[in-house]
């Protein structure tokens, strides 16, 4: 048996909507029109920066000390602070620090204090967060020169991205890392600077930069 289907003109459904049994339909509409007009502005990217394309070779094969990745592990919704993550690329040395009032400044300091515990920091490798829009002042502040991955290309540091995963073991996704003190970050940071790892011959990073750190003091 042949089904038949009721067509509906356009002038129909436009009568119907605006009739009083429409306005839920318009209500829905309205509704929906709100949202986007209350979402966040979109945010300007960073300008002047260095892609990772334009990064030596040596630097990509990992030949020398001093070059580095970086990156931020973010509290949950309802928490507050971040942890700075370093890490040397030919080392794989971790340096961590927690800062709990967000801003460039801030930021700024703990790059700072990275660079006064890792003198032979030289580059860094990082993503393009917002908190780095002055890179170019940071660069001075540590005599350094910053590479930005290509967007939505985290898989350009994966030292840092596998250091972040190790991290997360200890201080879990979601957590509020205010909660987390700076005695207990650094206890987390050794444990990853004492694990024996195949691709320095089974040394631990800090072993290796202890290493190479008296042999320089003695040449």
């Amino acid at each position: 048996m042949e089904k038949h289907l009721l067509c509906i003109s356009k002038d129909s459904i436009c009568r119907y909507i605006k009739s009083p049994y429409g306005r839920t339909i318009e209500a829905y509409r309205n509704k929906h029109k709100n949202k986007r007009r209350n979402r966040r502005p979109k945010i300007k990217k960073l300008k002047d920066r260095t892609f990772i394309g334009k990064r030596p070779e040596f630097i990509n094969k990992r030949m020398r000390i001093g070059d580095t990745e970086a990156d931020f592990i973010l509290s949950g919704k309802t928490g507050k602070g971040i942890l700075l993550v370093v890490v040397c690329r030919k080392l794989r040395t971790v340096f961590i620090e927690r800062i709990i009032n967000i801003n460039i400044k801030a930021v700024h300091l703990a790059f700072k204090r990275i660079k006064k515990r890792f003198p032979e920091i030289k580059t860094i490798t990082t993503d393009n967060d917002l908190l780095l829009a002055r890179h170019k002042e940071l660069e001075k502040l540590l005599n350094i020169k910053i590479y930005f991955c290509d967007p939505y290309s985290s898989w350009q540091k994966g030292s840092i991205e596998n250091a972040n995963k190790h991290i997360r073991k200890y201080i879990p996704k979601g957590s509020d890392i205010s909660k987390y003190s700076k005695y207990r970050v650094k206890k987390i940071e050794k444990k990853l600077n004492n694990r024996i790892m195949e691709c320095l011959n089974f040394f631990t990073p800090y072993e290796v930069i202890e290493k190479y750190r008296k042999r320089k003091k003695a040449l």
